[in-house]
């Protein structure tokens, strides 16, 4: 079983490095646009206009400005609302970027990807620790009677909502711990977590995506597949630091710990 769970590992390590190293993965992310920033709708390096309605961004656009919206040379008017699916189906481009439109809290930005960004060539890979048994644990995870929203500090420095679902308990290197985690859409948990090693033989913090609890509210917490935040490979994503709580008292020598120096 063992060797069964390190060769699954090593397929998950192979597979994520392969996937942010993509042309549109998150070491292609060169700017984040908020348009509050720039309420005369010129976003730094970008063609054209961008302004805000009630819930799109307008792009206004020359030839020469040379966008394309929908895979097509572009000029007028194009009502943008935000992009729901991969960096790669964005609706606007310029060459080979990608121009994705968000919203953040009623917050509205725009996203530049380029395949050709300097920290997409100069990526050497993911400082990962081998798979060790002792770092997948049983957990069993409580839900809140309501989700509870926690204001958290993001990387950019802005104070956004972390919604909460509930908290995993577990016990590791021999302590019970308490992680509070987020419910996704498929059910699965996702816990931002910090531990003795953040910041020092590891990134500041970490994401971890334990499984779909089953009906009794058992799942998995496997720290060999603690992965780097976005932000560890573009300093443009807004990633949530750990809620309050969620620093473990222990050194989690497991995961994703940095970038390949």
């Amino acid at each position: 079983m063992t060797t069964d769970a390190s060769d699954a590992w090593k397929h998950w390590h192979e597979h994520r490095v392969q996937e942010v190293s993509e042309p549109y993965g998150p070491l292609a992310l060169v700017g984040t646009y908020w348009l509050a920033d720039h309420p005369d709708g010129r976003l730094p390096d970008l063609p054209g206009t961008w302004t805000l309605t009630d819930d799109a961004v307008v792009l206004t656009a020359t030839e020469a400005d040379g966008p394309s919206v929908d895979g097509r040379p572009f000029a007028g008017e194009a009502r943008l609302s935000a992009d729901l699916g991969p960096v790669g189906a964005s609706r606007a481009s310029l060459g080979e970027r990608r121009l994705v439109v968000l919203v953040r809290e009623g917050v509205w930005g725009v996203r530049d990807f380029d395949p050709g960004s300097a920290a997409r060539r100069a990526f050497r890979g993911i400082e990962a620790t081998s798979y060790d048994p002792r770092w997948s644990v049983p957990g069993r995870f409580t839900p809140y009677d309501t989700r509870r929203t926690v204001r958290v500090p993001n990387a950019d420095g802005v104070e956004r909502g972390f919604v909460l679902g509930g908290e995993v308990t577990f016990e590791i290197d021999g302590q019970e711990s308490v992680l509070k985690v987020a419910v996704l859409g498929d059910g699965s948990l996702w816990a931002v977590f910090g531990d003795t090693t953040s910041g020092d033989s590891s990134y500041r913090f970490r994401f971890l995506y334990p499984a779909a609890p089953d009906a009794e509210g058992r799942t998995t917490v496997d720290f060999n597949r603690a992965v780097l935040p976005p932000c560890a490979f573009a300093d443009h994503f807004i990633c949530p630091f750990p809620p309050p709580g969620n620093t473990l008292g222990v050194a989690v020598a497991a995961g994703e710990r940095n970038l390949v120096r």
